[in-house]
């Protein structure tokens, strides 16, 4: 089952639980994935693509969610981003995520912080499932080093 085809069964689901949330949630990936294609026949490394951006945006909006105190609304964002984050691949450990980065230095043959985009290039290429805040910060870390 594709990931588009998923997210419908879980919007059949979820109207039939009564769970406002998850419903708007679903529906709302749904509209990501018509946008781009009106018949929703992409294929699932695109929608993972377009959900993780969504993703990103949501956890912005919780980071200023809670900057100005506003509770009800973070709780809110925090219950979408657990329900997109059933449909993104597992994130790596921060262990894991420190081996690929150093890998990823030593293939890209990167000698200073100028390199970064070398360095993320050569990253995405070993594994697309590395979240980029931690990638960037180890990769400022080692490269800072040297």
């Amino acid at each position: 089952m594709t990931l588009p085809e998923k997210i419908s069964e879980g919007i059949k689901e979820a109207m039939k639980s009564r769970d406002p949330i998850r419903l708007n949630t679903l529906r709302m990936l749904k509209s990501k994935i018509l946008a781009v294609d009106a018949r929703g026949n992409l294929p699932d490394s695109e929608v993972i693509k377009l959900f993780k951006t969504y993703y990103g945006n949501l956890q912005e909006a919780l980071e200023q969610a809670e900057a100005a105190n506003r509770t009800e609304a973070a709780q809110e964002l925090k219950a979408e981003l657990s329900i997109i984050q059933e449909f993104l691949p597992k994130a790596l450990s921060p262990e894991e995520t420190k081996k690929l980065v150093e890998q990823a230095i030593t293939e890209s043959g990167a000698k200073s912080k100028k390199d970064v985009g070398l360095v993320m290039r050569s990253l995405m290429k070993l594994n697309n499932a590395v979240d980029g805040k931690l990638a960037k910060q180890l990769i400022d870390q080692l490269l800072g080093d040297a």
